[in-house]
């Protein structure tokens, strides 16, 4: 299986970077993690519950980072043990840069290939690519509402918020408004027209 794409970030890219560092940030917003430990250097030990299809299986294993370069990018590799329901094993990159167009937050792109066997291989490729792209939504949707709680909303996001009402349009004039004072609805005008002598109303 392979899977890729791209976010973009309503943080900087320092603080996305440290977040995906931070084991108990992974814990929360991964589905199905009640366990994200660090047992070495740059290696965890991983506890997930994962269903696919009618497949439900309790994973152990471990994930381990490498060619580090922080804040920019690293490169994971995983495996993991479900019992009966088989096996996972793969590696991702993850790359954080600017946006493109020089505004607010950062870009995350990255990259999964990974494979499975047991019974998880046997439902076909199909479902297994489904399971991961809602797997992977879930997670961004996660990660996003972390970093909007820790550091509050995209700034685009305040600006808006913090922006005044627009104001009430004004009266518009035309040819309808026109053909209506002539037929005497609407507002009259103080002033008489020249030429006649009506008075304005006392």
């Amino acid at each position: 299986m392979e899977m890729l794409g791209n976010r973009q970030l309503g943080i900087t890219q320092q603080q996305a970077w440290e977040a995906l560092n931070d084991p108990e940030t992974l814990k929360k917003c991964i589905p199905g993690c009640d366990k994200f430990e660090a047992v070495g250097d740059n290696e965890y030990a991983v506890a997930l519950a994962v269903k696919i299809g009618p497949v439900s299986a309790k994973f152990n294993g471990k994930v381990a980072l490498a060619e580090i370069m922080p804040p920019d990018s690293y490169r994971l590799s995983f495996e993991g043990q479900g019992g009966v329901a088989g096996f996972a094993k793969g590696s991702s990159s993850v790359t954080l840069k600017p946006v493109a167009d020089g505004g607010p937050g950062c870009q995350l792109d990255y990259t999964v290939q990974a494979q499975v066997g047991g019974k998880i291989a046997q439902l076909g490729q199909r479902l297994i690519d489904g399971a991961a792209k809602s797997t992977a939504d879930d997670f961004f949707k996660r990660f996003e509402a972390e970093m909007q709680s820790r550091y509050g909303p995209p700034p685009a996001a305040a600006e808006s918020a913090e922006a005044p009402p627009a104001a009430e349009p004004e009266e518009k004039t035309g040819a309808v408004a026109g053909f209506m004072r002539k037929m005497g609805i609407g507002r009259k005008s103080d002033k008489p027209a020249e030429g006649t002598d009506e008075k304005p109303d006392a």
